[in-house]
């Protein structure tokens, strides 16, 4: 079942991926700890108390990682429907619980004084279930109660997510699913429905964020569709919209600096450990610094595909595939938010947002890809 002779099989390629985004991640949470900004400013060790849980997650995570990849990923297939209704019981039960800032998608755990937010890790169940469920039915699957079923699979944590609500949760299984749709031969008509759908909604809300189509002309069209809250993400003149897109621009090639940010350390870039940690990266190290990020991400996302290629089964490819756009999707998403080309959701990017829930499932999810690239040589 575990056997830690696999960890020698392992890529070594991404450990130094995955350590630099680590380090970046610190070096940013760190950062943002500062209070004021020029003559004002309070300097803070390195280790704020923000960086030290930081640490911990990151710690906690490596083990999850190491437990992961030297884990039979067949084994996984195993357990998926209790993964499944597990998750769904997870989602379901935040609606019995008091909200924390006006939504239901965090369970608080007093004696550790930490949330976990069952949106992250059921994202990478639905790609497990969803892979399970397409290698049963590959030689059906091309009928339409395969992809009938499968979007119930997807649809059901995905209206559970939308609910809380977590519209940029919600948004990631999207393309997952219509990749998994394509690894597992879902019939083409479906696949190109799916893809001229995504493109539409795409096209039309990057059309009103960057102001082509007048935001409040387009109210009550959207109105019909979506509720008022939902749509003022569309606004291309929100508060934290502005500061990300600033932040960025004040950056230029080289950055400000470490810890001589002026958005994210006078307060005025919101979330700067969070939600926005690529524009607080931006500002500090410029457009050189975010270019070595995006690098660090194409090299993971690179290796995810390629696992893909070499998956020895097809439950390991459609894992695989669907871990792999799980990962991207959330690093396009994020970096399109904080540009100005989608609305911002709330969703983190990958080993660089401050937080345990994110962090763990990431490190989970590339555990598992180690876990089928280390045994693809098995017959």
């Amino acid at each position: 079942m575990w056997s830690p002779i696999y960890l020698s099989r392992i890529d070594l390629r991404t450990i130094p991926v995955i350590l630099a985004l680590m380090g970046i991640s610190l070096s940013i949470i760190s950062s943002a700890t500062v209070q004021g900004y020029g003559p004002d400013t309070i300097e803070l060790p390195f280790f704020t108390s923000l960086v030290k849980a930081q640490v911990q997650f990151f710690v906690i995570g490596t083990g999850v990682y190491l437990f992961c990849a030297g884990l039979n990923y067949n084994k996984i297939r195993e357990w998926t429907w209790i993964l499944y209704v597990l998750m769904l019981l997870a989602l379901a039960g935040l609606f019995f619980t008091n909200s924390i800032q006006r939504v239901h998608r965090w369970y608080k755990i007093p004696i550790l004084n930490v949330g976990l937010q069952p949106s992250e890790l059921a994202k990478l169940v639905v790609v497990i279930a969803l892979s399970w469920f397409l290698e049963r039915r590959k030689e059906q699957s091309e009928t339409w109660s395969t992809a009938f079923m499968g979007g119930i699979i997807v649809g059901i944590p995905f209206l559970l997510i939308l609910k809380q609500p977590d519209l940029g949760s919600a948004m990631v299984l999207y393309p997952v699913t219509l990749v998994m749709f394509y690894f597992g031969n879902i019939r083409p008509c479906i696949i190109r429905g799916m893809i001229y759908l995504g493109l539409i909604g795409l096209l039309i809300g990057s059309l009103i964020l960057t102001g082509v189509l007048d935001h409040e002309q387009m109210r009550p069209y959207a109105l019909k569709v979506m509720k008022s809250y939902q749509y003022d993400r569309l606004d291309p003149n929100t508060p934290h919209q502005r500061a990300a897109v600033t932040a960025i621009a004040i950056g230029g090639y080289w950055g400000s600096g470490w810890r001589n940010g002026e958005f994210s350390g006078g307060g005025w870039l919101p979330y700067p450990y969070t939600d926005s940690v690529f524009p607080a990266f931006g500002e500090e190290f410029g457009l050189f610094g975010l270019i070595v990020i995006l690098g660090l991400y194409y090299t993971l996302i690179y290796f995810g595909f390629q696992v893909s290629a070499v998956a020895r089964d097809h439950f390991g490819r459609l894992l695989s595939a669907g871990i792999t756009v799980y990962l991207a999707m959330h690093i396009i998403v994020n970096i399109g938010m904080m540009c100005g080309v989608l609305p911002i959701t709330g969703v983190p990017l990958v080993l660089m947002t401050a937080g345990g829930s994110s962090t763990l499932t990431s490190m989970a999810a590339l555990g598992i890809l180690q876990s089928i690239y280390s045994r693809r040589f098995m017959f």
